[in-house]
């Protein structure tokens, strides 16, 4: 009988431990409320062709980490980050989310860059209800996979809308040629919404041509380009093809500016195009010369950590880490369902790369900003609203700010931003 009743009384404290342990993990795949850590899954390509990227994303998210454990917390509780690499490759970013959910227990996601291999992993995410921030897939169709699914960047509709409108009003280009990545998302979507802006308002596309992210000679298709005498030429590609295509523009004679998005921000791409970039611009998310406190503190404390100067993306990562620990700490909890209410909450959050508010889409409805490319630098040249106007071309010397200044919550409740899914 003794012994009956130890093996039961041990029976029932393994069955005790058992359960308490099944609610600390949460059937969904993140640590609940018990205490603890909280886990925060990163996910992004840290060998592959776009490797800035996923560098970028993982510093600016560490140093928000940092911070925030540096101060205390959330509700008492450190934040322990998980780095997986995707390598850039839609079925890994695929794999290695769904270990983060199923092995890690991470309570929340953040990445990726690529749309298209943010759209491969966000159905993992969706499916397992674990709230997934994307910092800078811009692509339209990424939130639309579902409730769960974020970004804090803006989206390619505005962002190609405002490279169309740049070419148009300030450039006076009649003529547009257009050089994507034919296997791109990001660099498809883009290509969608220039075109649809710049034909809408009287110009003309003379030709587009494409190629692949693998590829190493683009003469074939900027010879067919200097053909059709172009006034512009849009490329929505990344760093890694861009340098090379300036390098061979300048070889081929061509004159026409380049413009492009936000996949061009990477330190490496004055390495690749070096001074052949002269005289091209690219739309971006915010200015490291951008006066304001907030941006200027990001940018001292960044080059302090990592002897580099951050790029948008690693502004993002930051951006997102940050919006993700507010809306832990609005909910109280890392139960998901909660958490994914507060994430949608969000309005007016001071980013660094501008005011964030989160409209009914889960998009973040932010202004623009346009560089123009010069002795290796990006050059402030203006900014453009969510609403379609220009904030002006004053420099940050003068007192403008680039990215947030303009970005209030009241300016961001009206603007318009189309959420049709792009090709």
């Amino acid at each position: 009988m003794k012994r009956t009743l130890i093996t039961l009384g041990l029976a029932t404290l393994l069955l005790t431990a058992f359960a308490c342990e099944r609610r600390e993990v949460g059937g969904t795949g993140g640590t609940t409320d018990s205490g603890g850590t909280i886990r925060v899954g990163v996910y992004g390509d840290l060998s592959g062709q776009t490797s800035s990227f996923g560098e970028s994303t993982r510093d600016g998210v560490k140093m928000a980490v940092d911070e925030i454990n540096a101060a205390g917390g959330i509700n008492g509780r450190k934040i322990e980050v998980l780095v997986e690499d995707d390598q850039g490759q839609p079925q890994q970013a695929s794999t290695v989310v769904t270990k983060l959910i199923n092995q890690d227990k991470v309570v929340a996601i953040i990445g990726e860059v690529a749309s298209t291999n943010s759209l491969a992993a966000a159905p993992k995410a969706q499916e397992a209800k674990v709230p997934m921030i994307t910092p800078s897939s811009t692509n339209p169709k990424v939130t639309q996979v579902g409730d769960y699914i974020f970004r804090v960047c803006f989206t390619d509709d505005f962002q190609g809308a405002v490279a169309a409108k740049f070419a148009a009003n300030t450039l006076k280009a009649k003529k547009a040629a257009v050089l994507g990545d034919f296997n791109s998302d990001y660099s498809k979507g883009m290509t969608q919404y220039f075109v649809q802006e710049f034909t809408g308002s009287g110009g003309q596309i003379v030709t587009q041509q494409s190629y692949t992210q693998t590829d190493a000679d683009f003469k074939g298709q900027l010879t067919n380009i200097r053909a059709a005498a172009p006034d512009v030429i849009f490329v929505p590609g990344y760093y890694g093809q861009v340098g090379v295509i300036a390098k061979q523009a300048k070889e081929l004679g061509i004159t026409a500016p380049l413009l492009g998005g936000d996949g061009w921000d990477s330190p490496k791409l004055f390495e690749l195009g070096g001074v052949s970039l002269d005289g091209a611009y690219m739309v971006n998310h915010y200015s490291t010369d951008d006066p304001s406190p907030a941006v200027q503190k990001f940018v001292s404390a960044y080059k302090a950590k990592y002897g580099a100067v951050p790029d948008a993306i690693a502004a993002l990562g930051y951006d997102a880490m940050n919006v993700l620990a507010d809306s832990i700490k609005r909910a109280g909890s890392t139960d998901s369902a909660k958490l994914r209410d507060a994430i949608a909450a969000t309005k007016g959050f001071g980013g660094v790369t501008g005011s964030i508010s989160l409209n009914a889409s889960r998009d973040a409805v932010k202004p623009a900003v346009v560089f123009e490319l010069r002795n290796k630098k990006l050059n402030y040249k203006e900014t453009i609203q969510p609403s379609g106007g220009a904030a002006g071309a004053a420099t940050p010397a003068a007192g403008a700010s680039p990215a947030a200044a303009a970005a209030s919550p009241a300016a961001n409740a009206n603007a318009n931003t189309n959420t049709n899914a792009a090709p």
